[in-house]
């Protein structure tokens, strides 16, 4: 299925040697070699083409940028409706190179990209037009999306039903590590859509084989040309994370990044920071040259945070930047070259877990500008940054200042994020800190918050006196957040998918009853999907939250379903109460165990810990998923109930935002819980075997 698919297809397996299951009106109880291969590839493609949507049609439409899972959404729906068509005589897959022609069309006809901090030309797209309006835009994206992986599910699914659902699943499952590993790959090559278009297409037009035609191999030779065309444009680079646009304005020495299409940072040359930029010098009023030894700067971006530190007589510089190609501009573009000085140590990855890690102590360690504009692909509203902000990472800072230390953090603030991050100062370091307050953008203060836990900060003219915001933490890791609630545009976004959904279900997949004896698989798919964005989120703070722990987790969460269905392939289970009960106990000692335990943890104690709560749970829900699927009737209906069901999981992961995600633990346990009663109920109801 999909890396962030998995999420809805939680895990199957065949319960008993030599049952047999009939699935969807198609039998052949010995499926060619030929059959097999072709699931297994067409669940590569499709869990490929849904990571490469989710990382490209974010890089182009900044409205999306606020919905990291709206995406995941549209392909979990686009995907059930697949499968529920698996037997009909509607013929998706056919239209597929024109859908995806269109939706590739569209996002680069009408990009949203954020030309001005506020005003009514705030959103444009090409040559400076205005954007579509956000409802209009988010529709049309959704909508097309539903389409291309509707498609592609259908593809999936008209082979999926050939076989028993487990067989099916697990070929499916390996096909899935496939396209996840292949991604993480591209992605460590930092490739340009246009490879991901080239794989895409090859595959679509595999899929249609032996019955393509003409105009299908038109259409996708279209889609990569405009790829193409798109990855050949001036100064534009792809990284892991960001598309990268590198801009220099007229009559200006200052080179300016954009970063997926949100004016991002500029390259300053040292005399342009000490004319207009002098928030970079303000930390240095309070320390002295001397004490300069060891400095440390979090977000070190294209370096001039440390070309400020060189020249204000750091002796060592160690610069933490969690995306390689922002380090490479700046050792290529930065006029005071700060990277290639021999007092740096630059280091690529995540800020919070560098300094889980190192044993160093720094004179001054500076938070420079932290703002990834980029959340984990997918799932969860956990931006790269975000775990870097909270109670317990400003205390790591703190456990790394040498004696008579120095911290510093600046950044354009909203007020009321100011004061949050104010009161943490205060509350971690036991001092007031120091305030310099400079211009306001866009209703944005820049404000530089420095604190010396040893004593007052130095030549400070202004402490904070703000009001006490409550902190971000761990478990609520949401520092722009103003209250613990859902933001109402999110509401009104999540209403309208989950009702589109309803009717676009009604209308291409027939009647729900369809799926009624279906409904426990349902509550599956959302449990589970719960649960993976628990562990997702955990494993990015316990090791750090970047684009390959992120996908290391999404490979470690199909590996585990598929040792899932190769237990219960061989060995037989015990019955459903059991495996359940099992399944309560690893959520409970999941919840039970406090996750800062496992922070001071060494990294390998910290793996083989976090690895044995995240992933026994998961390995246990997939043999609860494998007992129930090894016996349906219609494998392509009730894996299209999982996927529908992950996907309102996918919608209830908003409620961390008012709650944690740990509480997403005991909604996990709920919802497998009311999936326990209703396989008791459905297994009453059925009428028993005549003796």
């Amino acid at each position: 299925m999909d890396a962030g698919q998995v999420s809805g297809a939680a895990s199957s397996s065949q319960a008993t040697a030599g049952e047999v299951a009939v699935a969807d009106d198609v039998h052949e109880s010995q499926p060619q070699r030929r059959d097999q291969v072709r699931l297994a590839f067409s669940s590569f493609l499709m869990l490929f083409v849904e990571l490469a949507l989710i990382r490209w049609i974010t890089a182009n439409n900044v409205y999306v940028t606020e919905a990291t899972n709206f995406v995941l959404l549209a392909s979990f729906l686009g995907i059930g409706i697949g499968f529920l068509n698996a037997a009909s005589g509607r013929d998706y897959l056919r239209w597929t190179p024109v859908a995806l022609l269109a939706l590739v069309g569209f996002v680069l006809a009408f990009p949203v990209i954020l030309h001005a901090k506020k005003g009514p030309d705030q959103f444009t797209g090409v040559g400076q037009i205005p954007a579509l309006p956000q409802p209009v835009s988010f529709s049309l994206v959704f909508l097309l999306t539903v389409a291309v992986m509707a498609g592609l599910g259908q593809g999936v699914a008209r082979i999926f039903i050939r076989f028993r659902p487990l067989s099916a699943y697990r070929l499916d499952i390996l096909g899935s590590i496939a396209g996840i590993a292949l991604f993480t790959l591209l992605s460590f090559l930092d490739q340009p859509p246009v490879t991901w278009g080239v794989i895409a297409g090859c595959g679509l037009a595999v899929m249609l084989l032996p019955k393509i035609r003409i105009w299908q191999l038109t259409a996708i030779a279209a889609v990569i040309v405009l790829l193409l065309l798109e990855s050949l444009t001036p100064h534009q680079e792809w990284s892991p994370y960001n598309k990268i646009l590198l801009k220099k304005s007229t009559g200006s020495s200052v080179k300016f990044v954009w970063a997926n299409n949100i004016p991002y940072q500029g390259v300053h040359p040292l005399t342009a920071i000490r004319r207009y930029k002098q928030f970079y010098l303000y930390p240095y009023q309070h320390v002295s040259r001397a004490s300069l030894g060891n400095v440390l700067v979090i977000g070190a971006g294209n370096g001039n945070d440390v070309a400020v530190a060189l020249s204000k007589g750091a002796r060592h510089v160690d610069a933490v930047e969690v995306d390689p190609l922002l380090l490479a501009i700046g050792r290529q573009y930065h006029p005071a070259h700060p990277y290639q000085n021999p007092r740096v140590t630059t280091h690529v990855g995540d800020g919070r877990q560098y300094l889980q890690d190192t044993s160093k102590h720094y004179n001054l360690i500076v938070y420079a500008l932290p703002d990834s504009l980029t959340a984990l692909a997918g799932q969860s509203a956990i931006r790269l940054e975000s775990y870097l902000l909270t109670t317990q990472a400003l205390a790591a800072a703190k456990a790394h200042l040498a004696p008579g230390g120095t911290f510093t953090m600046y950044n354009y603030y909203a007020p009321f994020v100011l004061d949050r991050y104010a009161t943490t100062i205060e509350d971690v370091f036991h001092r007031t800190p120091c305030v310099q307050k400079g211009s306001i953008d866009n209703g944005r203060l820049m404000a530089v918050l420095t604190v010396r836990p040893a004593g007052p900060v130095a030549n400070c003219t202004s402490f904070w006196h703000g009001t006490r915001v409550a902190p971000a933490t761990d478990n609520r890791p949401f520092p722009y957040l103003r209250n613990a609630a859902i933001p109402s545009n999110y509401l009104w976004m999540l209403g309208a998918i989950l009702l589109a959904s309803l009717l676009l279900v009604r209308i291409s997949g027939g009647r729900f009853t369809r799926m009624r004896s279906y409904l426990d698989l349902g509550f599956m798919g959302a449990a589970f999907m719960l649960l993976e964005t628990k562990n997702i989120v955990q494993f990015a703070l316990l090791f750090g939250t970047t684009w390959f722990v992120n996908a290391l987790v999404f490979a470690a969460v199909l590996v585990a379903v598929y040792l899932a269905v190769e237990t219960a392939r061989w060995v037989r289970l015990p019955r459903p109460a059991i495996l359940y009960g099992l399944l309560i106990a690893a959520l409970a000692l999941a919840w039970v165990v406090p996750q800062e335990s496992l922070l001071s943890l060494p990294v390998v104690p910290r793996f083989l810990a976090a690895s044995a709560l995240a992933f026994a749970p998961i390995y246990l829900a997939n043999l609860v998923f494998a007992q129930r699927f090894s016996g349906v009737e219609s494998s392509g209906t009730a894996f299209a109930a999982n996927l529908l069901g992950a996907m309102v999981g996918g919608t209830l992961e908003y409620i961390a935002l008012i709650t944690g995600y740990q509480f997403l633990l005991i909604l996990t346990g709920i919802l497998y819980g009311l999936a326990f009663v209703i396989g008791l109920r459905r297994k009453s109801s059925q009428p028993s075997a005549p003796g």
